[in-house]
């Protein structure tokens, strides 16, 4: 019964509550909103980093990571690669080189990592060959292509076909150079990235630096699950103890820290907005008790315990609280589901999102999880809000309360 009685009691004065439920609706709407905003943000930043720049999981020689020397190599890194290729969880790996170099045009030059790969493998673990806005993705026959970042080609004033310079150390510490032509021209969501990375044939670096073929830099792991990380890293360490196997939170630990950080920055953003609705729910129901104070003293002159009416003034906030929260997660519910297949058009910021490596169509991602939490936080929120008033409640003395005139 008193149930029904507190739920009465919340519509006594039904402008009052209607607009305290809409201002929950709206904190508790903006924060589902806003969470599943970052959450979608965060895994489209991850999954580009792990599909177009470092891949799930990386082996290099034990020295690279701290002194990333070229003379540091895997020797016999085919046979290296055919071990991990059958390992449980492995969807495709692949071999590369890696080196410093500088490229030059004739307008100018820029510093670049160099990477040599083996196109058709680099294809099953990478997506750069899909980020090709022109020319191709090695697939002409002419000699010593090139595939570079838009970003770099702008900054070279270079286009297809034009003809570029890579000025790079040999494995015995001379200098030496190649002329290499432009066949294609590639654009991630990541514009550093763009600007820093350049791909060539394995064999033409390989001949360049005079190293063996049988060599190499990094082995690049691709999972079919991100959720086999910590197994697969542990057994390719067990299978080759005398190399570094670093997963791609190790590898990229700015993009891992905002994934740990992603729950807990919008717990506070949550937190600041249902504290600031406390205190709104708190003067709600403050008003409600003091309009009632002849109500509340007959009740309990009659026989009603203290304790039933903390519970009925708990109750009131509690379930005004809940109303609130339940329209505002229907609500993030739907806006979200709706942005999710459409997606959100950041690009007239594009600049500066790209240099950061977000995409500027953002997804939404929500679950069930999450409003779950939200729903719990306001339910929090309530019974906090409702502890003042109720103990005002029933502070009130019987017989004074009857003689008050309101």
């Amino acid at each position: 019964m008193i149930w029904a009685v507190s739920w009465r009691n919340i519509w006594r004065n039904k402008l009052r509550s209607t607009v305290i439920i809409i201002a929950i609706a709206i904190g508790v709407f903006a924060g589902i909103f806003t969470w599943a905003f970052y959450r979608g943000m965060v895994i489209q930043r991850i999954q580009a980093a792990i599909i177009s720049e470092s891949s799930h999981i990386q082996v290099h020689h034990k020295d690279y990571l701290t002194n990333p020397d070229q003379r540091y190599v895997i020797t016999g890194i085919d046979s290296v690669i055919i071990s991990i290729d059958n390992l449980p969880g492995v969807e495709a790996t692949t071999g590369r080189l890696l080196v410093t170099a500088m490229i030059s045009s004739a307008e100018t030059g820029s510093g670049v990592r160099l990477v040599g790969i083996h196109p058709d493998q680099e294809k099953k673990v990478t997506n750069i060959y899909d980020k090709i806005t022109q020319g191709s993705y090695f697939e002409s026959h002419r000699k010593t292509p090139i595939v570079i970042g838009e970003k770099l080609a702008e900054k070279l004033s270079v286009k297809l076909r034009s003809r570029v310079v890579l000025t790079l150390q040999s494995m015995d510490g001379t200098l030496t150079s190649g002329l290499f032509r432009v066949e294609g021209i590639y654009r991630t969501y990541n514009s550093v990235y763009d600007e820093t990375n350049v791909f060539v044939r394995q064999n033409d670096l390989s001949n360049l630096i005079g190293l063996d073929n049988s060599s190499g830099h990094e082995v690049a792991i691709l999972l079919s699950d991100n959720d086999r990380l910590d197994l697969v890293s542990m057994k390719i360490s067990e299978a080759f103890p005398g190399l570094d196997t670093k997963s791609w939170r190790e590898i990229m630990p700015e993009v891992s820290l905002v994934e740990e950080s992603m729950d807990i920055s919008m717990y506070v953003f949550l937190g600041i907005i249902l504290a600031a609705l406390i205190f709104g729910i708190i003067n709600t129901m403050l008003m409600a008790v003091l309009e009632r104070v002849k109500e509340l003293g007959m009740l309990m002159a009659v026989g009603m315990n203290k304790l039933r009416v903390f519970f009925m003034i708990l109750l009131e906030t509690v379930l005004l609280s809940l109303t609130g929260g339940v329209v505002g997660i229907i609500a993030g519910y739907i806006v979200t589901v709706f942005f999710k297949h459409r997606g959100i058009d950041l690009s007239r910021w594009a600049e500066a999102y790209e240099k950061l490596g977000y995409e500027t169509v953002i997804y939404p991602v929500t679950n069930l999880d999450i409003d779950l939490k939200v729903a719990l936080m306001v339910l929090i929120t309530g019974i906090l809000a409702s502890l003042y008033p109720a103990w005002k409640a029933i502070q009130l003395k019987p017989a004074e309360a009857l003689r008050i005139d309101i």
